[in-house]
C-alpha cells in the first residue's frame, strides 16, 4: 500500500491500515495537509530511538497531537496511552489520540495533566 505522508509503499499489515485510515480522515475529513504530517519519524527519548505513529504539526510547525495506532485485535488501553504521552514529553504537542480502528481515545495534554474529549479538536487552520 501507499503512503501518502512517506510517499512510498509500506507493508499492509493490519496497524498499518489503521494508520493509513487515520490519515485519510485527517487529510480527506479534516483537511490536515499531508506535509504537516509525519509517519514514523525518529524521536529520541533517554538515548533511544523511538517512532511515534502519526505527529501532526500545526502551520508553523510546532507539534500539535501525537497519534499512536495499533492494530485493530489489540486493545487500546493505559499502555497505549502512555506511550504517546512518552512521545509526547519530547515533542510537546496540547494532544494526543490513540486509536485501533474501533477504540478512539483524544485528549488534551497540559502541565502533564491528561483531560480525555468528547471529540477531536478542531485543528488550528492559521
Amino acid at each position: 500500500m501507499k503512503d501518502p505522508v512517506r510517499r512510498k509503499h509500506v507493508a499492509d499489515t493490519p496497524e498499518e491500515r489503521v494508520r493509513q485510515a487515520v490519515i485519510k480522515k485527517l487529510t480527506e475529513q479534516m483537511g490536515i495537509p499531508v506535509a504537516l504530517m509525519a509517519v514514523e519519524k525518529a524521536i529520541d527519548i533517554q538515548g533511544e530511538i523511538r517512532r511515534p505513529d502519526i505527529v501532526i504539526h500545526d502551520r508553523q510547525g510546532v507539534p500539535w497531537m501525537v497519534v499512536e495506532c495499533k492494530a485493530p485485535g489489540v486493545a487500546v488501553s493505559q499502555s497505549t496511552l502512555d506511550q504517546a504521552a512518552n512521545y509526547n514529553r519530547v515533542l510537546g504537542a496540547p494532544f494526543l489520540f490513540v486509536t485501533n480502528g474501533a477504540q478512539n481515545y483524544c485528549a488534551r495534554v497540559e502541565n502533564d495533566a491528561v483531560a480525555f474529549l468528547e471529540a477531536f479538536p478542531e485543528w488550528p487552520t492559521t
